[in-house]
């Protein structure tokens, strides 16, 4: 089969590589029918994130299942399936809270963009669709693999809900699906800190009500113009920077609640400003499989489409196109067929 392979920052290569095999028998393989570019596929790019070996690339997926282990029983060859960036047993302690990210057996599900996909506990990590898929569900079903159940954590974990204003920091793919999680929890009003003609434009079509373009300190005081001098009673961080989460916690009221998904990068919050914001702070990697049974069933009936946030498909054979589109920020998500 062929995937995607970083040797260095800016270094994507297309390889062959060895077909997987079931080498448990709670695992599966998959035929990949799409992956796609994450934002935090980009820290690796950029050489944020060292780069020390050749590595297999792309954690999102969706596609078929071609091989069970005898010990599979949830799904079977044939099925159309989505499954999270994390595997998990979906039955310890920890993934019966809802926390399946930090399952007590946690595995990371790494080398999705390729052709083939062996992905561990797959009872615990995989869901089928009702069905083979109609091609134009296929992007949006993708999202729901990582973007959509990040973006609604973090909307969930900020509280999000009638009569709340949600403030979402950030506006790529993570960031403009917590805007529509936002809406489909119940908010009142949806404020998106955007600076691109393009996401804001998106951000207003999944339910945003306001945009503001300040960042930082500037930003910050437009949130508290806009609240009342109060700040958002919710506030979603989707990026992951030292600037995005000291907006994300300034912008919060006292007795708010912030809800942090952006993978975190050098941040350092102040002990005295984060204990007199009195604020709610809950966050971290995504539990997506939480999610996905409701996020599919939203999908499958077409209530929402959160595909729209890929607005570039390519082939494998042109992955190195799609990072620099991201890196860019010419594209907001890049959409990877299995072609070469």
């Amino acid at each position: 089969m062929y995937g995607v392979t970083i040797h260095a920052p800016g270094d994507l290569r297309l390889e062959e590589r060895t077909d997987p095999v079931i080498e448990k028998p709670t695992a599966a393989i998959l035929r990949v029918s799409a992956s796609c570019v994450c934002g935090s596929d980009l820290w690796d790019y950029r050489g944020i994130n060292p780069v020390h070996n050749p590595t297999a690339m792309g954690h999102e997926y969706v596609g078929i299942v071609e091989q069970i282990g005898e010990d599979v029983k949830t799904i079977k060859v044939g099925d159309f399936v989505i499954g999270s960036f994390f595997a998990s047993d979906n039955t310890c302690e920890i993934c019966r809270a809802g926390y399946q990210s930090r399952c007590e057996h946690v595995e990371f599900v790494g080398g999705a963009q390729a052709q083939l996909l062996r992905v561990p506990m797959a009872d615990g990590t995989l869901v089928a669709t009702p069905g083979i898929p109609d091609a134009d569900l296929i992007p949006s079903l993708l999202a729901a693999s990582d973007v959509l159940g990040t973006g609604w954590f973090g909307a969930v974990a900020a509280e999000a809900g009638p009569g709340k204003t949600v403030v979402v920091v950030g506006d790529g793919a993570v960031g403009l699906l917590a805007i529509l999680a936002a809406k489909q929890l119940g908010a009142e009003r949806i404020i998106a800190m955007s600076r691109h003609v393009s996401r804001q434009k998106l951000a207003l079509e999944f339910g945003a009500t306001d945009i503001v373009e300040e960042r930082g300190d500037e930003g910050v005081a437009k949130i508290k113009e806009l609240t009342n001098g109060l700040g958002a009673h919710s506030v979603v961080e989707a990026v992951g920077t030292q600037e995005a989460m000291m907006q994300a916690i300034r912008s919060t009221r006292p007795g708010g609640h912030l809800g942090f998904v952006g993978v975190a990068h050098g941040i350092e919050i102040p002990g005295d400003e984060l204990f007199f914001a009195g604020i709610h702070v809950h966050g971290g990697p995504a539990p997506v499989r939480r999610f996905l049974p409701d996020l599919i069933d939203r999908i499958w009936k077409r209530e929402i489409d959160p595909g729209k946030v890929f607005d570039l498909t390519l082939p494998l054979s042109q992955v190195a196109d799609g990072y620099k589109a991201m890196d860019e920020r010419r594209a907001i998500k890049v959409l990877l067929t299995p072609g070469n």
